[in-house]
């Protein structure tokens, strides 16, 4: 057991912080800790370092009280990446590295080869060295983060805690630092606590996670127990899918809409989508959220927007995965369309399986029924059907159909 949290609890400025967290970490374990702003996240990494002192000692590193320990003890075991990082001194990025020895050093001692051979380790390790020699003032906040990260390394720590270490990077460093810390993690058993508010990147890279909210533990235990759609609406107040990702088998979340969807009583409208393929699931979201009835159809099993619908509870007319519609799915897609005040058509590509919902909408219509029409891409693009569709879009466009570019406007014009 390298840590172990008994009932914590902090207070700063006679205020509650954290009441009675509690877990403990094996080495070589990667823990990612996640929750709303204010939930106590980077106030559990500053007791669990030694920075604040928590009411009552509860912290235990490798078995030993952690208020027992010096300051220089702490340092050779917890090595900590902050959320931001600020050195207004014009430091070169080695001599900034070279501070991560400073636990390892006399009072007035310098730094020796063994010291300059771990520093330029470290940076290599995160691609850093080649401007070892550049000042820390001039550098972006991408490498700045890097070069705090080298420093962490280069102290050899047992334990290395992390407050959203990839915030300043762009998508290239921030996988190149995970996969460097995941690497570090399995063949060095460099044991890892994660603090993030990105789910996707805490599924994928924490095999354990502690949910906090409002300073007390919300869940904790192995990923894919805890990150489930119940908890994330319970810790964001937000419906989400959790699904597992086909290429990495890790999960990852869809946020959908928020779990209040209280609205006024006189737009809640019925909304009917012809949609398809994930193209009708973010308005779908959108129009639960403004408080309106939705429906949609026809939409085959398996796909993104009926598992959205699905999710969301909205009624919808289905089909077999990946079969045509069927005479059967189109009358009863019909049949819910005369209940619906709007029909909007997302912009989805027509082909022979799926022409009958664009007769059912040009159907719609005719009825009176009021069609709203996405056309983000021309008629030739999306047109499958040797020129069906683009004949059957010509004829909507006859009926004084409205047509709009994005989700905002069709929400406009279901407002009025």
């Amino acid at each position: 057991m390298i840590l172990k949290v008994s009932n914590l609890d902090v207070s700063l400025s006679e205020r509650k912080i954290l009441r009675e967290v509690g877990f403990s970490l094996k080495r070589g374990e990667f823990l990612g800790i996640v929750g709303p702003n204010g939930s106590g996240k980077t106030t559990l990494l500053r007791a669990i370092s030694g920075v604040i002192t928590p009411d009552k000692e509860t912290i235990y590193l490798a078995g030993k009280d952690l208020q027992e320990m010096s300051r220089r003890e702490i340092a050779r075991r917890i090595a900590v990446v902050p959320q931001n990082t600020f050195i207004n001194f014009p430091f070169t990025a080695l001599e900034v590295v070279l501070m991560g020895r400073n636990p390892y050093l006399g009072r007035f001692e310098r730094e020796d080869k063994e010291d300059g051979e771990k520093a330029r380790e470290s940076m290599e390790l995160t691609s850093t060295w080649s401007f070892r020699n550049r000042q820390v003032t001039e550098l972006s906040g991408g490498e700045l983060q890097r070069i705090v990260i080298a420093r962490a390394l280069a102290q050899q720590p047992k334990l290395l805690l992390l407050d959203e270490p990839t915030a300043h990077l762009d998508i290239n460093h921030e996988f190149e630092i995970l996969s460097l810390l995941t690497r570090l993690n399995e063949e060095s058993q460099l044991t890892l606590i994660l603090v993030t508010h990105n789910l996707n990147l805490a599924a994928r890279y924490c095999r354990r996670l502690i949910l906090l909210k409002n300073g007390s533990i919300l869940a904790q235990g192995e990923t894919e127990e805890v990150l489930t759609s119940e908890n994330i609406r319970r810790l964001y107040h937000i419906n989400a899918l959790v699904k597992k990702h086909p290429l990495t088998g890790t999960l990852y979340t869809i946020p959908l809409s928020r779990e209040d969807q209280t609205a006024p009583i006189e737009r809640k409208k019925q909304v009917h989508l012809v949609c398809g393929g994930g193209s009708g699931s973010a308005l779908m979201c959108r129009l639960i959220d403004e408080g309106y009835r939705v429906s949609a159809g026809v939409i085959n099993v398996l796909d993104v927007d009926q598992e959205t619908a699905d999710f969301l509870e909205v009624p919808t007319v289905v089909e077999a995965p990946f079969s045509p519609i069927t005479e059967e799915a189109h009358r009863r897609n019909l049949e819910v369309m005369k209940n619906s005040e709007i029909v909007v058509l997302t912009n989805i590509p027509f082909g022979p399986g799926n022409l009958l919902n664009l007769r059912a909408t040009l159907e719609a219509s005719k009825k009176g029924i009021r069609v709203i029409v996405m056309e983000m891409t021309s008629e030739q693009k999306r047109d499958f059907t040797q020129g069906e569709a683009t004949e059957l879009l010509r004829c909507l466009k006859e009926r004084e159909t409205t047509f709009v570019k994005n989700i905002e406007e069709v929400i406009s014009i279901i407002h009025r």
